[in-house]
């Protein structure tokens, strides 16, 4: 049996432009739904909302967004990037421009929830890490990752004071057409990947790993003891990161601390995950992955509580912001270098996707967990402390993964 070799790229669509658009996608994507965290108190307060309705939104994005990304990661894989990331970027633009005229609590789950987090699925950076672990070689992609993590991390960085800036100028409602206008730009950058088929940059095939079907690819990977582990540890990143985006604002502006620096806290996270992002990027591709992943864990963890227990004042949030910062979104390159050296990635994007989906489920649980608590106890206290505690939970389960191939991808390549 004969296989067809596969066409080369046109010759403007380079490696490094690809890296480039990519980049700006996952800058754009991120941006917005970082911010969201700064419309909670003006949405709520117009329509006479608790925070437990805007935050149930937000919770129905971060599972939708999950739920999306293993169907994303499929069709990501079947079709290439491009057409999953240009409707998705739609269907987040589309969320956006009619969140202001959600009057009711289910249009507000509609919009801010299911239309952003469907978009999600399809614009975020989960697509393009699939798109650049084909498009470069093994050497290069835990880098490569780094750098579209790194960039999604700079959106966080630029929204966070300009959604501020918008509301403060303009109102939350224009601010959200503003920012919906913003995603307009992802169909027409998705436009430079290449398709499904190809080579990668150093001329090897594109796919790794036996082509035998999705469905038999999903169950070799659950059946694979540290695949399991890895996804349960990527729930407790999601738990931390969707609690602090959205509800550490109010937590901060109850506090005392002005509703600017509680905008600017948000920005530093994102640029300090800027630098951890891409040092995390580096180091995945020279030493242990798994080792990069308990040492995260365990610091945020270490940080958290101190966080918890100081008394809050602007030196303690610039600080912790950066600390966090720097761990924020450094667990992706390691955890999604790992899936590609288990199974390869001829299923990167649905395999990833199944990881992320985990990873959301704790994103829903600590948004929905933070409004919910607040409201019933008028603190953030216990959800601050559960994740710490979980913090401590993901330290344990990554340790003993195996950096290796799965037994199950060996012996499928063998028999292909």
């Amino acid at each position: 049996m004969t296989t067809a070799t596969p066409a080369p790229a046109p010759s403007w669509r380079t490696p490094a432009l690809v890296v480039v658009c990519g980049c700006l996608i996952s800058m754009l994507a991120f941006g917005p739904r970082s911010s969201m965290g700064l419309f909670i108190g003006p949405l709520s307060e117009t329509r006479g909302w608790g925070r437990d309705v805007f935050a149930l939104a937000m919770a129905i994005q971060n599972i939708l967004w999950g739920a999306g990304g293993p169907f994303a990661g499929a069709l990501t894989d079947r079709y290439g990037p491009a057409p999953v990331l240009a409707g998705g970027g739609l269907l987040y633009a589309a969320g956006l421009a009619l969140m202001p005229y959600a009057t009711t609590s289910v249009e507000l789950y509609l919009t801010a929830g299911v239309l952003i987090g469907l978009g999600l699925s399809g614009a975020s950076f989960g697509i393009i890490i699939a798109g650049f672990t084909r498009l470069l070689p093994p050497e290069q992609r835990s880098w490569s990752v780094g750098i579209a993590t790194a960039a999604g991390s700079m959106g966080q960085f630029l929204f966070a004071p300009m959604g501020q800036a918008f509301i403060a100028g303009f109102g939350w409602q224009t601010a959200l057409l503003l920012l919906a206008a913003s995603m307009i730009a992802v169909p027409l950058l998705a436009g430079v990947f290449p398709g499904p088929k190809g080579m990668t940059a150093s001329g090897t095939p594109a796919v790794t790993g036996a082509n035998i079907g999705y469905i038999a690819a999903v169950r070799q990977a659950f059946q694979h003891r540290s695949y399991v582990l890895l996804v349960a540890g990527f729930f407790v990143c999601g738990f931390q990161l969707a609690f602090i985006t959205t509800h550490l604002p109010p937590y901060l502006t109850e506090a005392g601390i002005s509703a600017s620096l509680a905008a600017w806290a948000l920005a530093l996270i994102g640029l300090f995950n800027v630098i951890g992002s891409y040092a995390s990027g580096v180091l995945a591709g020279k030493v242990s992955k798994r080792y990069l992943l308990c040492a995260n864990y365990f610091s945020r963890g270490i940080a958290t509580a101190i966080f918890i227990l100081l008394p809050i004042s602007s030196v303690t949030v610039i600080v912790y912001a950066a600390v966090m910062g720097l761990l924020w979104l450094s667990t992706v390159p390691p955890t999604s270098g790992l899936v590609a050296l288990m199974f390869g990635t001829r299923y990167m994007g649905t395999l990833y996707g199944f990881a992320f989906f985990s990873h959301q489920v704790g994103g829903f649980l600590g948004v929905w967990l933070g409004g919910v608590l607040y409201e019933r106890t008028g603190s953030y206290d216990v959800v601050w402390w559960l994740g710490v505690a979980l913090a401590m939970f993901a330290t344990i389960v990554h340790w003993p993964i195996a950096e290796k191939p799965a037994p199950s991808l060996a012996a499928a390549e063998a028999k292909a």
